[in-house]
């Protein structure tokens, strides 16, 4: 059963109290990287895996997006979305990403913010993508960095006056299920290394166009400060690819 923390009530209230909750697009460290990865959204069909509040739903709308689909697996997610949204060319679907289907062909962009790392097979998920986006379509995620993800507590090391030493990395080649303290419960997740995101996506027919390991920009550190120590380790990871004709799998030999 896939795991669906953001229903939990506490858990959810926990989300919303962060702030990338309160203030959106603004107040996520990577956004002013990500934004500048995004494709022109004019007249373009749009998909949104695990869109969460529906941040980049509106901002794809808002930039003349023909239709914008956001998915999701938690309810709470959709509801607040919902609230939040005034445009007749979002919709909404309640659904785990792996069980998404639809006709071949059907977007133009795909897009997932930080979903990505709860799915197990990253494979077949390039696979669905790559069918689902027409030819020359784009495929831009952000995922936490395989730094970040390899050692599974996602905590520092701190020395005896509590004090963050250094990140641990430890089992970076060793993929897969990972159990993290997150918002004060354990979730789990997916670890997999660089060479796994790139090269399945270049096998199951993407052509990378960009990459980039954000940081928080001036404008964040003057208002939060504490966000410094994200330049010691990385946090995030986001890939920027295009569909090619055909996927190399399918290609003759």
């Amino acid at each position: 059963m896939k795991e669906n923390k953001y229903d939990d009530p506490s858990f959810f209230e926990a989300y919303g109290k962060m702030i990338r909750s309160q203030k959106g697009l603004e107040g996520a460290g990577e956004w002013h990287t990500l934004q500048q990865l995004l494709p022109d959204f004019k007249n373009k069909r749009v998909l949104d895996l695990g869109c969460g509040y529906g941040w980049h739903c509106r901002y794809a709308a808002e930039y003349d997006a023909a239709l914008v689909l956001g998915i999701d697996l938690s309810t709470k997610m959709l509801e607040k979305a919902r609230s939040l949204t005034r445009d007749e060319r979002i919709q909404y679907q309640h659904m785990a990403i792996e069980d998404f289907e639809c006709s071949s062909e059907s977007f133009d962009v795909v897009l997932s913010s930080l979903a990505i790392h709860y799915i197990s097979d990253f494979d077949a998920l390039c696979r669905k993508v790559h069918e689902i986006l027409s030819l020359g379509g784009v495929f831009v995620f952000s995922v936490e960095h395989p730094v970040f993800t390899a050692y599974g507590s996602q905590d520092w090391i701190y020395n005896t006056t509590g004090n963050k030493l250094h990140w641990p990395v430890d089992n970076y080649f060793q993929e897969g299920k990972r159990r993290t303290a997150f918002l004060g419960q354990e979730v789990i997740k997916y670890h997999r290394t660089f060479d796994t995101y790139i090269n399945r996506l270049l096998s199951n027919g993407f052509s990378i166009t960009g990459f980039a390991e954000p940081v928080p920009d001036e404008q964040l550190l003057a208002q939060f400060p504490e966000w410094k120590e994200e330049y010691r380790r990385p946090m995030m990871l986001i890939i920027s690819c295009r569909k090619n004709e055909k996927a190399e799998s399918d290609a003759p030999r």
